[in-house]
């Protein structure tokens, strides 16, 4: 069983979360200067196992919405619901790996905030032509550029991709025909 919570531990120092000394919740310095984030924050405490159980289940949950979309490609409305609804459980479930906070604070990093915006944005428009408009082309459209935000918004995790792949597709359309 030490095994398995050094190796937690280990796990927990390489996704940048704090190591836990014990069970104990920090202490409350001031009431009135905690944001919404920092008392929601306080109020989810799980265990690091507990983390990684959540992690594993909601992405788990989420990549088989994702990949069962795939079935019902032909639906569009059907398909753009089962595709953002995995999209959204494998968003959230990084948030129990790392916290809601941190979570946040991530996506509203200067360096993604266009990304995030984007991505969130495309998952509304493509969750409001699914289920409002009931058009399959524009929810087909909608599905298309909540894709490619999903692609930038992951690209900004990764350092200097975005530049990258800025630069590759510069260059394909660079050249003449």
């Amino acid at each position: 069983m030490d095994k398995m919570n050094n190796a937690f531990e280990k796990m927990k120092m390489l996704v940048g979360m704090e190591v836990e000394d014990g069970q104990e919740q920090p202490a409350i310095e001031d009431g009135d200067s905690f944001s919404f984030m920092d008392d929601f924050n306080r109020q989810c405490t799980l265990t690091t196992k507990q983390r990684f159980y959540g992690f594993a289940i909601c992405l788990a949950a989420g990549l088989t919405c994702t990949f069962l979309s795939i079935l019902v490609f032909f639906h569009p409305i059907k398909f753009g619901i089962t595709f953002t609804f995995g999209n959204l459980l494998a968003l959230g479930s990084t948030a129990f790996l790392i916290g809601p906070k941190r979570q946040v604070s991530m996506m509203l990093d200067p360096v993604r905030i266009y990304a995030t915006a984007i991505y969130l944005a495309s998952m509304i428009v493509a969750l409001f032509c699914a289920f409002y408009v009931r058009n399959k082309l524009l929810t087909l459209l909608a599905i298309i550029l909540e894709f490619g935000a999903l692609v930038w918004y992951s690209l900004s995790y990764i350092p200097f991709a975005r530049s990258m792949v800025s630069k590759i597709m510069v260059s394909c359309f660079d050249t003449e025909f």
